[in-house]
């Protein structure tokens, strides 16, 4: 298993197939993916997207809405192609900040994350009061030290912290901002254990209950 500063230098982390060029709306986009009238949810908004990839979404977004939303793109690598919004290059795990955001988004990003969970709730702590986390998960990739999912625990542990998880659609979310540790210690991950759902080479996180 790798600990993260190694993953982040894998070729499956970067891969740029996953979303690195997705839109706003359409048939290829974070609206489709995620489920959700993201237009209707901006206005006035704060929006924060995680793994923004080339940062397509951010940039309709701020084009559609000009000053009336402010717009922030956070990824791993330094690939933004469009001018306007707020970017920033650093690591989900890593990047801090002390503003609250209205929706947070991480479109297809936590499938290339190590501690995935880590991320999961470092994402729920920048949100406002009534702010919306949305996020692309896969649970199975979620795995104790025998490589086992964490299934039923997971999901437990998911929902007593307040984040509602829909299993057919892999879309974890969660409404309000919250400080609330997983118990779970993460192990490290596995980049070499093939496609998930997505049909994409992913990384499997493994960790301990406690």
């Amino acid at each position: 298993m790798l600990d993260d500063e190694t993953l982040e230098l894998s070729s499956v982390v970067a891969n740029n197939a996953m979303n690195r060029e997705r839109g706003l709306t359409g048939p290829n986009s974070y609206t489709k993916d995620l489920g959700v009238d993201l237009v209707a949810m901006l206005e006035g908004a704060r929006w924060l997207d995680l793994c923004c990839g080339s940062g397509r979404a951010v940039a309709e977004a701020k084009a559609h809405f000009g000053d009336r939303v402010r717009v922030v793109g956070l990824d791993l690598v330094d690939h933004f192609a469009f001018q306007g919004p707020e970017f920033h290059v650093g690591s989900v795990l890593t990047w801090s900040t002390d503003d609250v955001f209205d929706l947070i988004t991480c479109v297809h990003g936590l499938h290339y994350v190590g501690d995935k969970l880590g991320a999961i709730t470092r994402a729920a702590s920048w949100l406002a009061l009534d702010g919306h986390f949305l996020a692309n998960f896969d649970a199975d990739d979620v795995r104790d030290e025998h490589g086992v999912p964490l299934g039923r625990p997971l999901a437990d542990a998911l929902r007593t912290a307040g984040f509602a998880y829909d299993h057919g659609r892999r879309l974890l979310s969660c409404v309000g901002g919250r400080d609330v540790p997983l118990p779970f210690e993460y192990l490290g991950a596995d980049d070499k254990a093939g496609p998930n759902y997505t049909g994409q080479p992913a990384v499997v996180s493994h960790y301990r209950p406690l």
